[in-house]
């Protein structure tokens, strides 16, 4: 958040007739570009929550009491960060709003998630064709005219090429952000607008352009829900991405925890979970936010140093706030009203620590 600089149109190669891409389309936003290391080391971080979900009780909660109480106890871990990622898993629609199964989230939402502080939203996800090629349209109108940046759905060729890799300056450095999902629960019916696949002939050109970055980010949308462990399709997948340029590999979709995994010394992070939902099994509540830091040295590539982790846990209306709250679990016991629910979360770490999955 504090060094997110801007949309990188030099990275662009592919022409619009006589006239290059880089040319002819402007930037959708405008960052101050001011700000660039000026000592031989510069350590700046990025941060990523996984899958923020917009079910009907969150949604009603949230017309109670507002967003506000949702990412309280780590707003400043989200504002503190160069470059804050969130999954927004969920369409905005428009009325009537709904929730699971087939979601359509209130435009607050987005808009919350943007106001806290998150530079980006993750939107290749298979919720994000639950109202059809109309909900996906209007979720790209709302996201474009509130200012919000996001990746992995396109309206157009042009949008596309500007959206998918995602280029972005944090600080000094150049940032390549790759999103897609395995698939969708409804089928794309159209070819625009689009959800990016995890179709590896259709990537390849997208991760070709995201090489000219200094660092290149994947977050793929994959995965056997509520499995605590990767799937072999998911590493033979990490894999192939890491074999075209990826640096980290940061998933979601299982709406659990799994596990991490280094290939090639790059960090595979499976699913860092739900941030907020309001799903009820005890594991679906565990959140893992991610941070890494990138390492600048002069005369040297920027590398990536992590990944690290801070646990969270999904907190429900009056268990901590009013309304749903991700709370750390390191948080004191006493900042809980519902000391039941304490107790389920110390007990749901255990049960991770057992099998390996915290550590």
């Amino acid at each position: 958040m504090q060094r997110f600089a801007a949309i990188l149109l030099i990275f662009l190669s592919i022409s619009l007739g006589a006239q290059g891409l880089r040319e002819s389309a402007p930037s959708r936003l405008e960052f101050p570009r001011e700000l660039q290391w000026s000592g031989p080391t510069d350590t700046l971080t990025l941060f990523v929550l996984g899958d923020v979900m917009s079910h009907g009780k969150v949604q009603k909660s949230a017309a109670e009491h507002g967003y506000g109480s949702f990412f309280k106890y780590i707003e400043d871990r989200i504002q503190g960060a160069d470059l804050a990622v969130c999954n927004m898993e969920f369409p905005l629609g428009g009325k009537p709003y709904s929730g699971y199964p087939v979601f359509s989230g209130p435009d607050d939402f987005a808009q919350y998630l943007s106001d806290v502080g998150f530079d980006v939203l993750l939107t290749a996800n298979n919720h994000m064709l639950d109202k059809g090629g109309a909900g996906l349209s209007r979720t790209i109108d709302r996201l474009e005219k509130m200012g919000i940046v996001y990746t992995g759905i396109a309206g157009s060729p042009a949008a596309d090429t500007l959206q998918n890799p995602l280029m972005v300056h944090v600080g000094s450095v150049s940032v390549a952000i790759v999103n897609c999902t395995y698939g969708t629960e409804r089928g794309q019916q159209t070819l625009w607008p689009k959800v990016h696949y995890m179709n590896r002939e259709k990537l390849l050109p997208v991760m070709q352009r995201a090489r000219r970055a200094d660092l290149v980010l994947v977050f793929p949308h994959w995965g056997v829900e509520y499995a605590h462990f990767h799937s072999p399709a998911q590493e033979d997948f990490a894999r192939w991405l890491i074999s075209n340029g990826a640096d980290a590999v940061i998933g979601g979709h299982p709406h659990v925890v799994q596990d991490v995994q280094f290939i090639d010394g790059v960090p595979v992070v499976y699913s860092l979970g739900n941030a907020l939902s309001n799903q009820n099994d005890l594991p679906a509540r565990l959140e893992a936010a991610l941070s890494m830091k990138i390492i600048c040295r002069f005369g040297e590539a920027p590398r990536l140093d992590g990944p690290y982790f801070e646990y969270l846990w999904c907190t429900k209306p009056g268990m901590v706030e009013v309304s749903y709250s991700a709370v750390p679990v390191t948080s004191p016991a006493e900042i809980w009203k519902d000391p039941a629910d304490y107790e389920k979360m110390s007990a749901t770490l255990s049960s991770l620590k057992k099998i390996g999955i915290i550590r």
